[in-house]
This record gives C-alpha cells, structure tokens and sequence, in this order.
C-alpha cells in the first residue's frame, strides 16, 4: 500500500513514506464512513454484512446497527444526527432519538432505485444519489427498477419536499459541495469520471461539466484545501482543486469505495476499501460534519 506521486503538489497533502494502516479486514464489504467531531468516533457500513459498525482508539470496532437495511452512504446533519442510504427499502432515513425516520423512498409514487451517498449542506438541505447498485445482489437486494433513471435529488429536512436536480447519469454515485457550497461534484462510475455542477440559490443545477477523469470513481469529498478526492481502483485518487489535475493517488490493497477524515485534527484519513478498514495520516485535514 503506497503513495503514488503524480505531481509534487501531493507531497504537501500526504507524505510519500506515509504508512497505511489495516484497521480491521474481516468485512463483506465497506462503505460510508463517518466521523462524529465531538465523540471522536467513526462509523461506517458492510453493506453486504447488513451491519453498520464503530471504531474508536479505545475501544475498537464494534457493531453500532444490525440489521442496517444494507445501509450504504452515510453522513450526519447540522444536528448531530445520522442518515443513511438504505440500499434494502431504497430510503434515506435519520437516525432521531434512537428511531429512524423515512425522509425519502418515493419520486412520484415510484420506488426511488436505492439511495447510495448523501450530504448535507449548511442549510440543512440534503442532497443524495440514487444508482441501481442496491437492486442488484451483490450489494442489495435483487428487484426490478421502477424509476426509468438513475437522478440526483434535494431533500427538504423538515417538510421533506423531494426535488429532482438531474437525470442524466448513469450510475451517480459519490457527491460532494464546493467549500462555498456553489458547486456540487457528482461522479458517474459507469463513465469513469467527475461532473461539476453550478448550484443555484434554489437549489437548481446547472452545467455539468466533466471536472476530472477518474477510473470507476465511487465516493467523492473536499479536504479543508478544496482538493477533491475520489474512492477508487487502487485507493483514493487526489486531483487539484481549480484545474483537476490528478496529483496521486493514496494507495489500498482492494477498490476504495469511500473514505473520510477523522482524528482531533481531521488529519487522519479512514478509508473502507472491499473487506478492511484502513488509515493513514495526512497533513492537510479534512471539513467537519457539524461544528
């Protein structure tokens, strides 16, 4: 497990002789890492294992839910609270007072196809992706689609209000904000590459721009420098935050499919690649969830 070097610049986000750490390799296979800032925990999916689990330096790995719906993107809101892409009821749920809540299944009374990766902006709009990979049986379960599209959505927190934001990929899967929140990054993994999107006061999208080729990318994040990372082949490919030059890549013994970052410093990055959890150190942090 390596850093690839592409360009020099990656050496001031991560050191060429950092070491990647295995965590744990006894999964079916991991997604949607979170970290909590406050409790300085991670949680994160198997989806396959239809559990989500905890890591902490204290205590280790535990589980947090079983069964976890096949659980697979995972973030927390403004509040503290947990959501999820349910890969097994094709919903978004949130996590309230030990309950969880339904925020969305449905677009216009058809099932949505299974709700992959989330993120919430500072307004406490959500935004998730919604492939087919959860209706496959590998990672879900196996049914027929009944949306006739793999979209983008905006969801209201509070009313709910599920808006339809675009419908020309073909398989969205990691999302991420510009660090104004101006900009949303959507990669198709199919098409092997990153679209960047305006983001309009009302929450429209306009654009769409390839910003980066990238092989099979799966889960996308900003670091606090606004360099976008991309789970992977290989592990987490880096790219330059205007131009979207790849700089590297941080190396995993399996495909990468998401990762986030962790530690009192957010300089440690967690990354949930096929059956391990891994991390290693980095000396440019990553954005808290909620302050």
């Amino acid at each position: 497990m390596t850093i690839e070097t592409l360009d020099a610049r990656l050496n001031t986000i991560v050191a060429p002789d950092a070491r990647v750490e295995s965590l744990s390799e006894d999964f079916e296979f991991t997604e949607g890492p979170v970290w909590h800032p406050h409790a300085q925990h991670l949680r994160f999916s198997d989806i396959s294992g239809n559990r989500l689990y905890q890591w902490d330096a204290e205590t280790g790995i535990s589980i947090y839910r079983e069964p976890s719906q096949m659980a697979n993107g995972n973030t927390y809101d403004r509040q503290g609270r947990l959501l999820s892409c349910e890969h097994a009821t094709s919903s978004v749920v949130r996590e309230e007072d030990g309950q969880l809540k339904v925020l969305a299944s449905h677009y216009q009374e058809r099932e949505l196809n299974s709700p992959n990766d989330i993120v919430v902006a500072s307004d406490g709009w959500i935004y998730f992706t919604d492939p087919t990979y959860g209706r496959h049986a590998r990672h879900g379960v196996e049914r027929p689609q009944q949306l006739d599209f793999q979209g983008v959505y905006r969801l209201h927190p509070e009313d709910l209000t599920l808006q339809l934001l675009a419908d020309d990929f073909e398989q969205p899967n990691g999302l991420c904000l510009s660090l104004d929140e101006r900009e949303l990054f959507v990669a198709d993994t199919t098409r092997r590459h990153v679209r960047r999107f305006a983001l309009g006061a009302d929450g429209r999208l306009s654009g769409g721009s390839v910003f980066a080729e990238s092989p099979a990318p799966d889960g996308l994040k900003l670091d606090s420098r606004g360099n976008l990372y991309a789970g992977g082949p290989g592990g987490v490919h880096v790219y330059e935050a205007d131009t979207g030059a790849q700089l590297g890549r941080i190396g995993t013994p399996a495909f990468c499919a998401n990762f986030t970052w962790g530690g009192a410093d957010l300089k440690t990055l967690f990354m949930t690649a096929s059956t391990g959890l891994y991390r290693v150190p980095v000396a440019v942090a990553g954005l808290p969830l909620f302050a």
